[in-house]
């Protein structure tokens, strides 16, 4: 028995929560993970894993052993990193998940900078607005703005933006334009964002010295950020957005903003990866290449 590479079995199913996605990760098939890990249950003389047609279930004893397999082949992995850093570039995929808005309006523009600088590393980006698990679906990292949900990953903070408030021309033309946030209530129609995992709107914030105002209602809402600018440009309502994916809709005259002498808290945007994870370094380069980028956005 390899006893390293099955202990990095044994991790990665622990992670995955399953045997068929770890296998996918490791590129191995699913019977030798399955042998690999049968054959560490006979050398540790105990059982790690309770296994059944649909998911597997971590033993106590296999939940100790996981802890102290996962440090000792993320120091493997550190060990082969640094060496390798040495004389070669990073190298191989990345995996990454980002916001269809910030895909769109700024990771993917500055894409060839990164590539320019990293010819060796590959990308492959899932975009979404949905939140995916980032072992279960063998993510390297994501890009998610708001308050982290997962503390058991690694955050480093990235930048912050700024919510605009805005309506389109025509929409404005036949409503009216608001002069404060109460007006809103009365006569406007509202265009929401709703959580794909959650289905829970999220309300207009308004602030203004100690004032704050929330507007929860919509008459129409999308799970989407460019769902979200396309459904204000369409004029069906007033909406906030990141100002930074409505620049160029502001630019051109397609919306305009509103309530400007009242504030929305900044949003916070993270990357986020594993524990296990942090010694790779394409993640390393793509983390910190992207913190210098967009430090001052």
């Amino acid at each position: 028995m390899n006893q390293l590479l099955a202990m990095r079995a044994y991790v990665r199913v622990v992670e995955a929560s399953s045997f068929i996605r770890a296998s996918d990760q490791l590129g191995l098939p699913r019977s030798t993970v399955s042998k690999l890990i049968t054959d560490l249950e006979k050398h540790l003389g105990i059982k790690l894993i309770h296994r059944t047609t649909r998911s597997v279930a971590v033993t106590p004893e296999g939940l100790e052993y996981y802890h102290q397999a996962a440090r000792l082949v993320s120091g493997v992995d550190a060990a082969d990193n640094a060496v390798r850093s040495k004389k070669n570039k990073p190298r191989g995929n990345l995996r990454i998940d980002a916001p269809v808005s910030l895909a769109h309006s700024l990771l993917i523009p500055a894409l060839p900078e990164f590539h320019k600088e990293y010819p060796d590393v590959t990308v492959s980006l899932g975009v979404s607005d949905k939140t995916v698990s980032i072992v279960g679906d063998g993510v390297d990292c994501a890009i998610r703005g708001g308050k982290l949900q997962d503390m058991s990953m690694i955050a480093r903070k990235i930048f912050e933006l700024d919510y605009v408030t805005c309506a389109s021309p025509s929409y404005l033309e036949k409503y009216g334009t608001p002069a404060s946030p109460a007006d809103l209530k009365n006569g406007h129609k509202i265009v929401g964002y709703f959580f794909a995992s959650t289905g829970r709107m999220e309300p207009l914030i308004f602030t203004k010295g100690d004032e704050s105002v929330e507007i929860h209602e919509s008459h129409f809402s999308v799970n989407e950020g460019d769902g979200l600018a396309q459904m204000m440009v369409a004029g069906l309502g007033v909406g906030q957005h990141l100002r930074r994916f409505m620049q160029q809709d502001i630019d051109a005259g397609r919306l305009v903003p509103l309530l400007t002498d009242w504030g929305h808290p900044k949003l916070p945007f993270h990357v986020i990866y594993p524990p296990n994870q942090h010694q790779s370094a394409r993640l390393r380069v793509f983390i910190n290449w992207l913190s210098a980028k967009f430090r001052l956005t």
